[in-house]
């Protein structure tokens, strides 16, 4: 079933470099475009880096705003790349025309603001040839941002065990979408990226292949770097809570849950719904609105009771700027990310 929706962004431009395997790749390398003209040309770099060569990289402009410079930074690509550029239609929709124009059996998912280590398609091609898995992801780690310098992707989000409908719903399983391989046809037979499904598509599509016995294998090697850019989506605690809610919301909506999925699903809801109580409150501490700060706060607690948040409520209420000295004393990395993040200065 194809899960796409509405009309389909228009095609503007399609550009086939000259140094294009004219044989069909093993690889499509997809790699959506927008607002990236800043990191584009080190992430492209670290594609064609890699020691594995049988592929092909599909690079699409997404309507987007800096196109002028993105354009002048491909210029010195365009011989080797296919480059495309549509009117927007979101990552979905960028992904979607990258893989309707691709020729690989495989399709390897690139942000483009992600960077790969030279191994990685290798170490992956490996990887499946060894095992009986049609998707494998592995873990990345955190660069951009100084408070995750140091820690990777499934630090903050791990995985373990086997990827099952279940896993994905607990959040017990975490994909980072720029660490995939997929065999292609499964994609498409599924029905590629719901384009309604904004900036939660990815979550979409694993859910999917997994509920239609796609196998997915979990590799733990670290393959990859994953930009953290304050002040983007992806920067940001209080919208990585929400998306993770929209994403169980949505999938519920669109799927019949088994009994064990749906406590899964139930579980990892009322988890994400205290993450961003918290996340919310520290924003709110940070910039110095104490009273939304200790409503957060003590919500977060009314869900799921722990004797740090009671203890931290009674001081906000005793002394909210002490508080705020001790938060910034005591996380300095955690107060300066917040408050880089949301855009707005600290008040001490």
């Amino acid at each position: 079933m194809n899960t796409q929706v509405g009309e389909t962004p228009k095609i503007l431009e399609k550009r086939v470099g000259n140094q294009v395997k004219l044989d069909e790749p093993l690889i499509s390398v997809i790699v959506p475009a927008y607002n990236v003209a800043e990191y584009i040309a080190e992430t492209l770099d670290s594609a064609f880096a890699q020691t594995f060569t049988d592929f092909e990289i599909i690079v699409v402009n997404d309507g987007s705003p800096d196109t002028s410079e993105l354009e002048k930074v491909l210029e010195n690509y365009l011989d080797r790349i296919i480059y495309i550029k549509q009117e927007n239609g979101g990552a979905a929709s960028a992904r979607n025309t990258a893989i309707s124009e691709s020729r690989g059996i495989f399709l390897a998912f690139l942000d483009g603001d992600d960077l790969w280590f030279p191994e990685k398609l290798a170490s992956q091609v490996q990887f499946l040839e060894d095992t009986l898995f049609e998707m494998i992801y592995c873990n990345g780690k955190l660069f951009g941002a100084a408070l995750y310098e140091s820690q990777t992707f499934m630090d903050k989000s791990p995985s373990s065990g086997d990827v099952t409908p279940e896993s994905l719903l607990s959040g017990g399983c975490n994909v980072l979408t720029s660490g995939t391989l997929v065999k292609k046809d499964l994609v498409v037979k599924c029905g590629l990226f719901d384009e309604e499904a904004v900036r939660i598509e990815d979550f979409d599509l694993w859910f999917r292949l997994c509920k239609n016995g796609v196998r997915i294998g979990y590799q733990e090697d670290v393959l990859m770097k994953y930009r953290i850019r304050t002040g983007s989506l992806t920067g940001d605690n209080v919208e990585k809570a929400e998306r993770t809610i929209a994403a169980l919301q949505m999938v519920k909506s669109k799927h019949t849950f088994t009994e064990s999925e749906h406590l899964a699903w139930e579980t990892h809801l009322k988890m994400s719904e205290i993450e961003l109580k918290l996340e919310k409150g520290k924003n709110s501490l940070v910039k110095g609105d104490f009273i939304e700060a200790r409503k957060n706060f003590s919500e977060a607690n009314a869900q799921d009771r722990k004797f740090k948040l009671t203890a931290l409520n009674v001081l906000l209420a005793l002394s909210p700027k002490l508080t705020l000295i001790l938060f910034k004393v005591f996380r300095p990395a955690e107060f300066l990310y917040i408050a880089a993040s949301n855009n707005h200065p600290p008040i001490i």
